[in-house]
């Protein structure tokens, strides 16, 4: 008998609305509401927007809070000097391994938020405690389950947002990417997303989210559930924890290596000696493949430099064709073609750059 799959407060909406919903990192989620490929395109075209209330935020509050992050995560939170400013970074393990990708945020220097993956989140707090008695940290972490989080994306994501909250426009309409504005009470508004598009990643008291997705809903943007994140993340180039990353691979094995800071010699953060020490850097690359056929994570990838495999396939609705993320041999470069094991046979697939898609148009990939 599984446990009984965690809800978020839309969940009754999802149902109402006809989501096919599923068991995702022990959260009821919704897979799609109707057709994931016009979903997937509303969100590239128009405005679509994803629950993502499972996701944990969690408040880092205290005198020792910008000390104790410059250990616990691999990118340096020295970077953000301006109050809503957002980094995104791992979480790694003495070994080098990633704990988790998150999402900082600073408001002061004793005031900071992290975002954190759902299926990861107990795990995660449960590291950061550790984390905190071990350095003797003068850190209080609270985990905020009392807000939700939705994904509003598209190129008139910002503008559907506005119409239906006219008051959050003011504070709202100046940000930059990655850089978020308080517009209430525990109400936030970050221009960040997985999708590749424009839009905001709001969060607010989880009372007041079931309005705001219905308002939303009254402005024409369509919900979107895990089957479009899942194409559209994977077009953007964005890697998803669990399947292209986890505690057994390094940054430099993911693609990651620009969420890691080594600038700062004397800051030692929690899995730097091993990144040091024993890098093992992997080639992690798009894949489009050449002939009919769907890629999908675990297929095995043989290049003239060796075999590697996939870590993330999907069929792309923007290109009409599958596309794929691939750790493979060093040495492996974009425009070279490899080979993909399909269903016993060997189908070809040209390495290219990520993203495959961007601000809704496909990268021209030689």
């Amino acid at each position: 008998m599984s446990a009984t799959l965690k809800r978020t407060p839309l969940a009754e909406e999802h149902i109402a609305s006809g989501a096919r919903m599923v068991d995702f990192g022990g959260w009821d989620m919704p897979l799609a509401y109707g057709s994931q490929l016009e979903e997937h395109h509303a969100v590239r075209q128009d405005a679509g927007m994803f629950d993502v209330s499972h996701m944990l935020n969690a408040d880092v509050v205290g005198p020792d809070a910008f000390a104790f992050l410059q250990r616990l995560v691999a990118n340096d939170v020295a970077k953000l000097t301006v109050p809503g400013k957002a980094l995104y970074t791992c979480m790694l393990n003495p070994q080098g391994g990633v704990i988790d990708d998150l999402i900082v945020y600073f408001f002061a220097t004793d005031e900071w938020r992290v975002v954190v993956n759902a299926g990861t989140a107990d795990k995660d707090m449960a590291w950061m405690q550790r984390v905190k008695q071990a350095g003797n940290f003068d850190v209080t972490i609270t985990p905020r389950r009392d807000l939700a989080m939705v994904a509003v994306q598209g190129p008139n994501a910002r503008a559907k947002v506005w119409a239906a909250r006219p008051a959050w426009q003011a504070a709202s309409e100046p940000l930059t990417p990655f850089v978020a504005a308080i517009v209430g009470d525990d109400t936030l508004v970050a221009r960040t997303g997985y999708t590749g598009e424009d839009g905001f990643e709001i969060v607010l008291p989880a009372s007041e989210v079931v309005q705001l997705w219905r308002d939303l809903v009254a402005q024409g943007v369509r919900p979107a559930g895990l089957g479009a994140r899942d194409t559209l993340r994977l077009e953007a180039g964005m890697n998803l924890y669990g399947q292209d990353m986890d505690e057994l691979t390094h940054p430099d094995q993911a693609g990651l290596t620009w969420t890691v800071s080594l600038k700062n010699a004397e800051r030692r953060f929690i899995g730097r000696d091993a990144l040091e020490q024993f890098a093992t850097p992997a080639t992690f690359i798009g894949l489009k493949l050449q002939e009919r056929g769907v890629m999908r994570a675990h297929m095995a990838v043989r290049t003239p430099a060796g075999t590697g495999e996939l870590t993330s396939g999907t069929m792309s609705p923007t290109l009409g064709v599958s596309i794929g993320f691939a750790r493979l041999p060093q040495g492996v470069r974009p425009g070279d073609t490899v080979e993909v094991d399909i269903r016993g046979k060997w189908v070809p697939a040209l390495v290219c750059k990520l993203p495959f898609v961007r601000n809704g148009k496909a990268v021209e990939h030689s």
